[in-house]
Parts: C-alpha cells; sequence; structure tokens
C-alpha cells in the first residue's frame, strides 16, 4: 500500500473526515483491519485565511510547496491538498516535488462524467466560484458546464463558509439557504452540483436536494485510495 501524504487544516473540520473517509475506503475495499497509510502535516488556517484575503497567493503558494516537500521527505508517494479553494495554487505544490500531486478538481470531473452529466453548479468560497483555477479543468479537460451563483449569493457562501462552517457552526438556516441556492441553479438546467468546498457536504446532506451532490472530500479521498491501492 502506498503512503498518502495530505496536507490539511484547511479547515481541521474537514481534514478529520479526509483522515476518516481515507481509512473507511481502505477497510472497505481491503477488509478486516486494516486502515490507510498516512502522513498528514496540518497548517495554521488563521494564517491561510488572512493571506487569501490579502490576496497573498504567492505567501500560500510558497508554504503549500514547503509542506509538499516536508511530506514528500517523509515518505509520501502521493499528496493530496484537503481544500478546494487553496488549489489555486496547485501548480506551485506540483512544481516543488517529484510525486504526483491528484487534484480535487480532476477527481471530481472524473465523478460527474461516470454520471454522464454535462450542466453542474458549484458551490464554494469566492475564490473557487470566481477564479477560473477550478472551472477551467472541469470545462476544459472535462468538457461541463459550469454555473456559479449569483453575486448575492456568492456573497453568502463566501460570508457562511468563512465565519460558520470553517469553525465548526453548522445550522438549520444556513442548510436552508444554500438548498435555496441550488434550487435557484436548477432553474438554469443543472444536472447535478458540486460541493466545492470540502465543508459543504458536512451542511448539505445528499437527502437534502433532489438532484446528485458531489461531496469534493469523498471523491478526493476515494481517487486518493485508487491510487495507493495500484
Amino acid at each position: 500500500m502506498k503512503i498518502i501524504g495530505l496536507i490539511g487544516g484547511m479547515s481541521w473540520q474537514s481534514s478529520k473526515l479526509y483522515y476518516e473517509y481515507l481509512n473507511q475506503i481502505v477497510a472497505q475495499r481491503l477488509g478486516g483491519v486494516h486502515s490507510a497509510r498516512i502522513l498528514m502535516s496540518s497548517v495554521d488556517f488563521s494564517e491561510i485565511e488572512k493571506w487569501s484575503f490579502e490576496d497573498n497567493w504567492e505567501k500560500i503558494g510558497r508554504v503549500m510547496a514547503d509542506e509538499a516537500k516536508r511530506l514528500e521527505a517523509a515518505g509520501a508517494d502521493i499528496l493530496i491538498l484537503g481544500t478546494n479553494t487553496i488549489h489555486l495554487v496547485a501548480d506551485t505544490i506540483e512544481a516543488a516535488v517529484s510525486i504526483p500531486f491528484l487534484h480535487i478538481a480532476r477527481a471530481t470531473g472524473g465523478a460527474i462524467t461516470e454520471l454522464k452529466l454535462k450542466k453542474v453548479g458549484l458551490l464554494g468560497t469566492r475564490f473557487t466560484m470566481e477564479k477560473d483555477f477550478y472551472t477551467r479543468i472541469l470545462q476544459e479537460e472535462f468538457g461541463l458546464e459550469v454555473i456559479i451563483p449569483n453575486q448575492r449569493e456568492r456573497s453568502y457562501l463566501q460570508d457562511v463558509i468563512y465565519n460558520q462552517l470553517v469553525k465548526g457552526v453548522f445550522t438549520e438556516e444556513a442548510k436552508e439557504k444554500c438548498v435555496k441556492i441550488i434550487e435557484n441553479m436548477q432553474q438554469e438546467g443543472i444536472e447535478g452540483v458540486i460541493l466545492g468546498c470540502t465543508e459543504l457536504p458536512i451542511l448539505i446532506p445528499e437527502t437534502a436536494v433532489t438532484l446528485p451532490t458531489f461531496d469534493t472530500t469523498m471523491i478526493h479521498s476515494k481517487a486518493a485510495v485508487d491510487f495507493a491501492l495500484t
């Protein structure tokens, strides 16, 4: 079994799910008391949040590259980054190491195309929805049409993610508002919705909406285990 290197802490709420999912999937596939071989380096999210709001992605890239090199030196065979938004600096991470880096958008794009969907909604931070580092992969590599919420809804999502979800606050009110955003996008013809912030699947269970949801944390974890067990 190969060793999965996980850069975590963005936030620790979703990082604990990565650890849980990776181990659950390995146990399901191998049986018995098997568990995943994981190395995790967890950052202080307060610093990452500050630099992202300052639009200092160069600094974030340097920090992520250092964490990636630390995991490679410790013996990781593959790297995953436990957040959607910080994949904005994925190129910097890939350039810093010689081991494979598994991009969350590519894993998600693969899961969507397995269901033969063509038009999907994307929920996440403002950075994930408005910058093209995520949607470009989905559009160019998987031929998907990606719909994002309107400006008011994007502002709401940004606020609820940073002021509630990353702090472990998951309310019924926030769930209902996010479900309403999804319903609004359904009127634009989306066939499924990407929960493109690793905390969003905690807030919005599959049963809360009537169309397929794509839990990027679980999808990413499954793809990492696929690699680890080959």
